[in-house]
């Protein structure tokens, strides 16, 4: 005999909005919910109340014999991390948090925080040694006293012949006021009765920025680039021919006369490379007559070499030439009728700015010195 299920089970119950389990008068919610009172603690059944989860997070606890003043440690949280230097239960608690401090940078390394305080992370700026280079002059040579005062780092020659002039200047003893006087390398030289030594040479190679302009001291108190150097030595240096203020690119710096003399004169015609960017293309017919040669208000002058640096932007260009004239690539395409928008000299009688960023200097390698002494470079 069969049976319906239907029939035999009783009838299920489920909750809804309308059903009798909800909407039962006979349930108190008023009598059965905790009271809470108004520090957040609810009441057992016993009639005490239950501590809430921050006053029992944080809640001290007297007569603890794991702490000196009696008084329970807390746990650190989840991304806390407690101080070495310890914490005491009921005070002020130290913690260095791991989270997305406004005052943390992402990359930054923490710092360990003792008696002394935090330690802060100093750079190390890179140090350059000093090259000593070697010099073959022999002692008995002939030199003249301005020129002598002038490679000891004392003044220029011009000054040398005012102070020698003014009676401030004594050789073996005896105060010598003749211009054009020479001495050896072997005599003793006095300068305001302080005896005088010539300095070692120093070659620097500056990558020049923009902005500064290439004099040992500038009026009108403007960058210079002794500025970028300062750091280099402590003998007096100058620069070797000048750049344009707005002129980026190679600079010598020395104390070697004689050499800045063969580098600057017109009759040695180092060679200097220059990369020029215009404010608009150059034609080829002004290309050809860079070439042939510019009439300007100082003379003719012409390239040795010129050519487009690419032959998509024909506003660069490259310009080969020996002349040391005063701003001499500028007024070249001036009178073409272009204006340079940005200048740089890429190389000046065998020196580049390779592997040297802007700003930054390098002293010359043995074998650059020897050549430039050797005139080796056009």
């Amino acid at each position: 005999m069969t049976t319906n299920n239907n029939d035999s089970r009783p009838a299920r119950s489920f909750g809804n909005a309308n059903n009798e389990r909800h909407s039962s008068s006979n349930r108190n919610y008023n009598t059965e919910r905790r009271p809470q009172r108004e520090d957040g603690n609810y009441r057992r059944d016993d009639g005490n109340y239950r501590p809430s989860y921050e006053e029992n997070y944080n809640r001290s606890y007297d007569n603890n014999p794991n702490s000196s003043d009696g008084s329970r440690k807390r746990r650190p949280r989840v991304g806390e991390r407690v101080s070495p230097g310890g914490q005491s239960g009921g005070g002020e608690r130290n913690y260095n948090t791991y989270g997305n401090s406004q005052n943390r940078s992402r990359n930054a390394q923490p710092v360990n925080q003792g008696s002394q305080g935090p330690k802060k992370l100093v750079k190390k700026k890179k140090i350059f040694k000093q090259i000593k280079y070697k010099e073959n002059a022999d002692p008995t040579a002939p030199i003249r006293l301005n020129k002598y005062l002038a490679n000891a780092g004392i003044c220029s020659r011009r000054e040398a012949d005012e102070f020698i002039q003014a009676g401030v200047v004594k050789v073996n003893g005896e105060v010598v006021t003749e211009l054009g006087t020479k001495i050896t390398r072997a005599d003793e030289v006095m300068f305001h009765d302080q005896p005088v030594s010539l300095e070692s040479k120093v070659y620097v190679l500056l990558n020049k920025p923009k902005g500064f302009v290439t004099t040992t001291d500038d009026p009108e108190n403007r960058k210079t680039v002794m500025d970028l150097v300062k750091a280099a030595c402590k003998e007096r240096i100058y620069p070797v021919g000048r750049l344009d203020r707005a002129t980026t690119g190679v600079l010598l710096l020395t104390n070697d006369g004689d050499l800045a003399s063969k580098l600057t004169h017109p009759k040695y015609e180092k060679r200097k490379i220059y990369q020029v960017w215009l404010d608009k293309p150059v034609a080829m017919e002004h290309m050809q007559a860079v070439a042939d040669g510019i009439e300007l208000e100082d003379g003719e002058i012409h390239a040795d070499a010129i050519s487009y640096v690419t032959e998509d932007d024909l506003s660069q260009v490259g310009i080969e030439i020996h002349s040391g004239k005063n701003r001499v690539v500028r007024r070249i395409f001036e009178k073409l009728g272009y204006r340079v928008i940005k200048l740089d000299r890429v190389y000046f009688a065998g020196l580049t700015k390779k592997n040297l960023s802007r700003g930054k200097w390098r002293y010359l390698s043995e074998k650059e010195v020897n050549m430039l002494r050797m005139g080796a470079f056009d």
